[in-house]
């Protein structure tokens, strides 16, 4: 199907070109979402009458963009999830998760305009990109952590390998205090009793 495109669209074209797509993604897609046009001698006409007003806007929604878009490229934010203890999520983060998250920060994010560069399934920092205008995309960051605390070490650049690795090294060293605290008491016992022999001995004396 031949269109008309109505504002600049990620690979193929800018405001006003004329290119052809598969009638399912024009149908699906770019008419439903007003991006396009069918290219036929009205809507040629109607897009010439009505092009000065749709770059205008086009510029308008633009700036506004770039200005959310300073703000919001290179923000993290965290997104608590439960996981196993090998990091895995039970379950994964979505667009909407990511909106959300950055919505609660006083960002205007719609899950729309949030791009997974691939399924978020384990824990960590992952990045994402956010569409705010056909012309300008940022990148955030999602921080995927069981607790705020985890978070806060992942931030400070800490893997989830490397926390497991602390909390098992932990663990034992609390284990091995343990033991050597019951054997320097049995030890204790035991010089007691020697002690109290030798007195025995000597009041046999």
């Amino acid at each position: 199907m031949d269109i008309i495109l109505l504002e600049r669209v990620a690979k193929l074209g800018q405001m006003g070109e004329v290119v052809s797509v598969k009638d399912g993604y024009a149908r699906n897609y770019l008419l439903p979402q007003g991006k396009a046009l069918r290219v036929n001698t009205a809507n040629l006409a109607r897009f010439e009458a009505e092009k000065a007003q749709m770059e205008a806007r086009n510029l308008e929604s633009k700036k506004e963009a770039e200005s959310l878009g300073e703000k919001l490229d290179g923000q993290t934010f965290v997104v608590i999830r439960s996981a196993s203890d090998g990091g895995s999520l039970y379950g994964s983060v979505t667009t909407r998760d990511a909106a959300d998250a950055a919505t609660a920060e006083g960002f205007s994010v719609d899950k729309k305009q949030i791009v997974l560069k691939g399924a978020i399934k384990d824990l960590g920092l992952h990045d994402v990109d956010v569409v705010l205008h056909p012309e300008v995309t940022v990148t955030i960051s999602l921080n995927i952590a069981r607790s705020v605390e985890e978070a806060e070490l992942q931030a400070a650049g800490k893997s989830i390998a490397e926390l497991a690795a602390e909390e098992e090294a932990a663990a034992e060293f609390e284990i091995q205090e343990l033991f050597d605290d019951i054997g320097g008491a049995a030890s204790d016992d035991f010089g007691d009793d020697s002690a109290t022999g030798r007195n025995d001995n000597d009041d046999d004396a």
